[in-house]
C-alpha cells in the first residue's frame, strides 16, 4: 500500500469503498473473488488498500476494540501500536502532570498514532514524529478521525533528530521488532534505547515504552518501571523519567499496574530494594501473582498483603493461611498436594471425582495437551491442577479456582 493509494481511501469515494468492503467476506477463502467483483469498479491500487484496511481493522479489534473499525493501520503499525487501554491509562498520567501547560508532548516513533490520539483524548496537545512517511498519514488519519486534528499534528522525519527541548514532555517508542521477529536486546532497537533515554533526558518529562522483558539493570538512575498488565496478561513496559518518574535522582522505581474492565487501575510500588517473602510449607491457598507483578519482581510485596509465603524461593507461587483481598493474584483453594506421577495424579483426581480440568505449570516442564489426554478426567467437579517444584522435587497441587480478583465477601468467616 502506498501513500497515494492510501489518501485515495480518505475520499468520499474511498469511503464508501471501505464502508462496502467492511460488509463483504474478506475471509481467505474468498478473497480473491471480492476482490475481482470490487476491481470492476475501482482501481486495482483503491481496492488492495481498502481490503487490507479492512483485514488489518479486524485483527485491530483485539487491541482497539470497536474503534478500530474507524482507524486506519500499517501492518507493522498495528503489531508495535499501543493496546487502548493501556494508552488510555498513560495518557492519564501525561494529563494529571502536565495540568494546563499548553505546550505540546513530542511523540518520537508515533507509528499509527494510538498514544498521539488517546492523550489528546486526554486534553494534551501533541506532536507525532514517524520515519516512514506512509506510518506517518496514516497517524494523521487517526487523528482525523477522532476530531484531533486541531490539537495535535504529524511529520514525517527521523527521531534521532528531534529537539525535545521546548516541549512540556516527550514519549518514546522505538521499534522492538525486525523481519526476524522481536528485539529483546535494548540496544538492538531502533533507535537503540541508550540513545532514545539520551534524547528523553533532554525534555522536562518522559515515558519511553520497552519490552516487558526488559533487564532490571538496564533501568536508569531516577526512572521509574513500570510492567502493566490487562486482563491478567503482561502487554508492555514503561521508563518514566524526569518529572513523571515518581524516583529520586539516583534512585529507581518498579511499579506493576493491573488494568481491569469497569474498575480502576491498581497499582504496586516499591524501590530497588527487593523484599525477600519467607518460605514454608503449602498452606490453605495458593495465590498465582500477576505477570506484571513477577515482571516488576514485586511477589514478595504481594505476599506481605496476604501473609504469604513461598513454597519454593525460585518460583513464583505464593502460599497462605488467609484468603485477603487483592488485586495483584489470582487465588485457589488447595486441597491435595502430592509427589508428581501421572499414576498418583490420574488416582488423586478419580477420587476427587474430577472432570473439568484447569491445569498451570511453572518451573514445570510439560506437555500440557498430552498429560490431560493421560489424566482422563471423567467426573462432575471443576478442578484446578497446579504443576510446579518445591527444590528439586515437581509436585502436583489439586485446587479449586475462587474468583480471580477476591473481594471481602470472598473470605470465609
Amino acid at each position: 500500500m502506498d501513500i497515494a493509494a492510501f489518501e485515495g481511501l480518505l475520499t468520499p469515494g474511498g469511503q464508501a469503498l471501505l464502508g462496502e468492503v467492511g460488509a463483504a467476506d474478506v475471509s481467505e477463502s474468498a478473497l480473491l473473488a471480492t476482490a475481482s467483483r470490487l476491481r470492476a469498479r475501482h482501481s486495482p491500487e483503491l481496492v488492495g488498500a481498502a481490503l487490507t484496511q479492512v483485514r488489518l481493522r479486524v485483527r485491530a479489534r483485539a487491541k482497539f476494540g470497536a474503534e478500530a473499525d474507524r482507524m486506519y493501520f500499517t501492518p507493522a503499525g498495528l503489531e508495535q501500536a499501543t493496546r487502548a487501554s493501556v494508552a488510555r491509562h498513560r495518557a492519564s498520567r501525561y494529563a494529571a502532570h502536565l495540568g494546563d501547560d499548553t505546550n505540546t508532548v513530542l511523540d518520537l516513533g508515533c507509528g499509527i498514532g494510538g498514544d498521539l490520539v488517546a492523550r489528546g483524548r486526554a486534553g494534551c496537545r501533541g506532536l507525532g514524529v514517524d520515519l516512514d512517511p506512509l506510518t506517518a498519514v496514516v497517524a494523521r488519519a487517526n487523528l482525523a478521525a477522532f476530531g484531533l486534528q486541531d490539537s495535535a499534528s504529524v511529520r514525517a522525519g527521523d527521531a534521532v533528530a528531534e529537539d525535545p527541548r521546548g516541549h512540556a514532555a516527550v514519549f518514546a517508542d522505538p521499534g522492538r521488532r525486525t523481519a526476524r521477529g522481536r528485539v529483546f536486546d535494548p540496544e538492538a532497537y531502533e533507535p537503540p534505547l541508550t540513545t532514545v533515554l539520551g534524547l528523553a533526558g533532554a525534555a522536562p518529562a518522559a515515558c519511553v515504552k520497552v519490552a516487558p522483558g526488559i533487564p532490571h539493570d538496564a533501568v536508569p538512575p531516577g526512572a521509574e518501571a513500570e510492567w502493566i498488565s490487562d486482563g491478567g496478561n503482561v502487554k508492555e513496559a514503561a521508563l518514566w523519567l524526569g518529572g513523571l518518574s515518581g524516583a529520586g535522582p539516583d534512585a529507581t522505581l518498579r511499579r506493576a499496574t493491573v488494568l481491569r474492565d469497569g474498575a480502576e487501575p491498581a497499582t504496586m510500588v516499591a524501590d530497588a530494594r527487593f523484599e525477600t517473602p519467607p518460605v514454608s510449607g503449602w498452606r490453605r491457598y495458593l495465590y498465582e501473582p500477576d505477570g506484571a507483578v513477577v515482571r516488576a519482581h514485586l511477589v514478595g510485596e504481594v505476599a506481605a498483603t496476604i501473609e504469604g509465603a513461598l513454597a519454593d524461593p525460585r518460583i513464583a507461587y505464593i502460599t497462605s493461611d488467609s484468603l485477603g483481598v487483592t488485586p495483584f493474584a489470582r487465588a485457589y483453594e488447595i486441597h491435595d498436594v502430592l509427589p508428581f506421577s501421572v499414576k498418583r495424579l490420574r488416582a488423586a483426581l478419580r477420587a476427587y471425582d474430577a472432570g473439568t480440568l484447569t491445569i498451570k505449570k511453572r518451573g514445570f516442564a510439560a506437555d500440557i495437551e498430552r498429560l490431560r489426554r493421560d489424566l482422563r478426567p471423567a467426573g462432575s467437579r471443576e478442578c484446578v491442577v497446579v504443576l510446579t517444584r518445591v527444590g528439586d522435587a515437581p509436585v502436583a497441587l489439586i485446587c479449586s479456582g475462587l474468583r480471580h480478583h477476591v473481594t471481602a465477601e470472598d473470605t470465609p468467616p
